[in-house]
């Protein structure tokens, strides 16, 4: 496995709305309705504010983050970002890779911390992968988030700042 992650651009459109499609479909880890229209899918991922990145081996997207400012204004030193690796590539480090990687680009923007205001409890992989980078759970949202097997479960808010992050 040879992955490099880099500036995502309109030729990785059609492979990111696949992960993503594949992400959401069982409506346990993200927001999304199994139905988003495509054209939302791709304002989502590459909206003016943000910079989205892929990870890819020999061509192949297996995972992908944006990063966009949290807040607008004098909130807008606080980053925040959204992941989601391709379900059959989960497991084998990507997710860590990309959350690394951000954290860097996030500071190189001259981010002074990240927040991430919805992260579900039940998405155990992802609260380990925050938790293991340096994330604190600063609140809970009691019921935030309506799985589509387990009913309303909590949502998390994650905070970290970037301090130790070499510029």
């Amino acid at each position: 496995m040879d992955i490099q992650i880099r500036p995502a651009n309109t030729d990785d459109a059609n492979a990111i709305r696949d992960i993503f499609r594949e992400v959401i479909q069982d409506g346990t880890s993200y927001v999304f309705a199994a139905d988003t229209p495509d054209k939302a899918i791709h304002t989502y991922w590459f909206a003016p504010e943000t910079k989205t990145f892929v990870a890819e081996d020999r061509g192949w997207v297996l995972g992908m983050y944006k990063l966009m400012p949290a807040f607008p204004g004098h909130g807008s030193h606080l980053a925040t970002a959204s992941f989601m690796v391709a379900p059959g590539q989960q497991r084998r480090g990507i997710g860590t890779r990309l959350a690394e990687h951000c954290l860097i680009e996030a500071k190189k923007a001259g981010f002074r911390a990240m927040l991430f205001p919805y992260i579900i409890s039940t998405n155990e992989g992802s609260v380990s992968l925050w938790r293991k980078i340096g994330f604190t759970t600063i609140g809970t949202v009691p019921g935030g988030f309506n799985h589509s097997e387990l009913g309303f479960v909590d949502t998390y808010i994650m905070f970290r700042t970037l301090e130790d992050i070499p510029d």
